[in-house]
């Protein structure tokens, strides 16, 4: 199975931890892993603010960078998502087709394709999960609690196999982080009060770590705990399902 690893711009420059984590998981999964050298951007900061119209240039390199792969999977719910919503192309419209079918976040592809049933992982810490917006809402990798149907949770099946983890309920635990893209620059204070709210829940309920599919939602909770000298720390889920001691 030819995997492409589509690692996005703020993984690459800030969390290539991240990265190296969610490779070395898939390739001890037994896929045949690749990351095409010439990714960048997939636009979605652009379409977000409103200017989806100046995308052409990265729908085009994105096409050129990832078309004839088996799958293509993303350490990051948001960007797999606008690919899997906004990826089109005037020159290439049936291969842009193709990507959007075969993209997937991280923990949909454990699951839904490779089907993992067991890993060879083990932190034994207390854990509280964020569900991102994107993720949940996007994605649909877990249930959303206002819905009368039955509960499930992608991320959450795959840390039930980590030795050791435990992981934390929460009071609410669909609750937005505040982050949202430029809404934290454009709306700082709302995004802000939405954080130390999310931070607050996890922290109340003796979380050691917060983790979550998205760590542009984990960079911004980042940013609240250190301003306020917590001992909590982020981490993304790929890091934890490759983790040993």
């Amino acid at each position: 199975m030819k995997v492409a690893l589509f690692v996005p711009c703020y993984v690459d420059q800030f969390y290539p931890q991240a990265a190296v984590a969610t490779m070395e998981l898939l390739e001890k999964l037994g896929c045949e892993v690749h990351y095409p050298k010439n990714q960048t951007c997939c636009g979605q900061p652009m379409a977000n603010s409103g200017y989806e119209h100046l995308t052409g240039g990265c729908n085009n390199l994105f096409i050129d960078n990832f078309a004839g792969y088996d799958y293509i999977v993303c350490p990051s719910g948001s960007c797999t998502l606008h690919i899997k919503e906004h990826l089109h192309s005037h020159e290439n419209e049936d291969k842009a087709i193709e990507i959007r079918k075969r993209i997937f976040e991280l923990t949909e592809f454990l699951v839904d394709i490779l089907q993992v049933k067991s890993l060879e992982a083990s932190f034994p810490y207390k854990v509280g999960m964020h569900q991102s917006c994107h993720g949940l809402r996007g994605l649909r990798i877990s249930q959303m609690t206002e819905l009368v149907a039955p509960p499930f949770s992608k991320p959450a099946q795959l840390l039930g196999l980590v030795k050791g983890l435990e992981l934390v309920p929460l009071s609410r635990a669909d609750d937005c982080c505040g982050f949202g893209g430029t809404f934290c620059v454009v709306e700082e204070a709302v995004s802000s009060k939405m954080g130390k709210d999310r931070v607050d829940d996890h922290i109340e309920h003796g979380a050691q770590y917060i983790t979550s599919a998205d760590l542009s939602c984990l960079m911004h909770l980042e940013g609240i705990l250190r301003r306020q000298n917590s001992d909590v720390k982020v981490i993304h889920v790929a890091e934890i399902l490759n983790h040993s001691i």
